[in-house]
């Protein structure tokens, strides 16, 4: 497994290590030792979640607030997905900054998303299966998010404005202000 620093402070990729040969593949997905080694972050994770959804499917820019703040480790199990996440950490020096990177099935890339992070993806295949590990447990009355297409941050999701499919929870979430973190 390697870890590559991101332009944002305390998110990182992670890449493994894959052992193929004419019966398949196998890569260890994540070893907590090995992460918290490298990154010297917290590498504990208690809740996993999956999600299907169909092109143009957007989601995010999601965080849990407070207590219930949540670091998540995702990837694409199938098809492909722009992932993005958002400092939205007051305190931090790339505050307001975002970083994007395509997750796929093929290249088996992991983003680790730090607490304090919008997070958010789109779908950009006929479908795609995403998971993500989070090593706090949700809790609905901490959620908090900003709008996806705010245009302080201005994030190109790399789907035209009409393909875009959005929750309705996603489409009133609150623009970028300081006032909202």
């Amino acid at each position: 497994m390697k870890i590559k620093s991101t332009p944002l402070k305390d998110c990182y990729i992670i890449e493994p290590t894959i052992f193929a040969d004419e019966r398949g593949y196998f890569y260890e997905k994540f070893n907590e030792q090995k992460f918290e080694e490298l990154t010297e972050m917290n590498g504990h994770f208690v809740q996993d979640n999956i999600s299907k959804s169909s092109y143009g499917v957007l989601r995010g820019l999601h965080l849990q607030k407070g207590d219930n703040a949540q670091a998540k480790l995702v990837s694409c199990l199938e098809g492909k997905v722009l992932d993005v996440a958002v400092d939205l950490r007051e305190d931090s020096p790339t505050f307001g900054q975002w970083f994007s990177l395509e997750l796929t099935a093929e290249n088996k890339l992991q983003l680790y998303v730090p607490r304090g992070f919008g997070h958010g993806f789109s779908v950009l295949s006929d479908t795609a299966i995403f998971s993500y590990k989070c090593d706090n447990f949700y809790d609905k009355a901490s959620e908090g998010g900003v709008l996806w297409n705010d245009p302080d941050l201005n994030i190109d999701w790399k789907l035209p404005s009409e393909d875009i499919i959005l929750s309705d929870k996603d489409q009133v979430l609150p623009a970028f202000v300081l006032k909202n973190f």
